[in-house]
């Protein structure tokens, strides 16, 4: 019997090769180092050629709404705008989150020994936070020898275990939302009235909107991550 992966938002940083270069290698290495348990969407994989900005953020909705689980990448001294109101989104959504940050630096306004961003971004249910120092995990990985392409593998197949460890661990919260499909459906019909734009004729594509929100729910209910 073939696997069906739990699907991946891959949110963060996706403004030059760098940011486009380790999206895709991190995306790569967990769904590879998963076994296929996992498939990360990247939105810079989507469509983005002539839609406008209102197209871009309703298809990135879109990908938020349909995914099983997310991935935010939450690193800089300032955090993405974008990437924190996908994970306000999700949340909204009850969809399980893992937040990784792998930049070494501190800042926000929490103690040093809490999350290194807006404390208004921090505390919400059916997440789980990984902070590593990604510098120090490179020269690890180079020390162990071999090219750039080998050192690059090594540092993203270790990083990617992590997140894996956190993906397995916050698929089995409780889902926040109660009384069932009933009452999910409700919230995720609500979502696309709140975010408003073309988001609702995006999801419909020519099908009842009411019929593809309820698709995506049964979906998440049969797989365990809605109630």
């Amino acid at each position: 019997m073939k696997l069906t992966p739990f699907t991946i938002y891959f949110a963060g940083h996706l403004f030059d090769h760098k940011d486009l270069a380790g999206n895709a290698l991190l995306g790569s290495h967990i769904d590879e180092q998963s076994g296929g348990r996992y498939q990360c969407i990247l939105p810079q994989d989507l469509e983005q050629r002539g839609i406008g900005p209102m197209g871009i953020r309703d298809q990135d909705l879109k990908a938020v709404m349909e995914c099983d689980l997310a991935l935010f990448n939450f690193d800089g001294s300032e955090l993405g705008s974008g990437a924190v109101v996908e994970y306000m989104y999700a949340k909204m959504l009850d969809i399980p989150a893992v937040i990784l940050r792998t930049d070494f630096r501190h800042g926000g306004d929490q103690r040093p020994d809490m999350d290194p961003w807006n404390l208004m971004v921090s505390f919400y249910p059916r997440t789980r936070v990984r902070h590593l120092d990604g510098m120090s995990w490179y020269q690890q990985s180079l020390g162990e020898g071999g090219d750039a392409a080998t050192v690059s593998a090594r540092y993203h197949r270790r990083i990617a275990n992590a997140v894996i460890e956190m993906l397995d661990e916050v698929r089995g919260d409780e889902p926040v939302l109660e009384r069932g499909r009933e009452s999910a459906a409700g919230v995720y019909r609500w979502a696309v009235q709140f975010a408003g734009g073309g988001l609702a004729r995006l999801l419909a594509n020519d099908q009842r909107l009411d019929d593809v929100i309820a698709q995506i729910v049964a979906r998440k209910i049969d797989k365990g991550l809605l109630g």
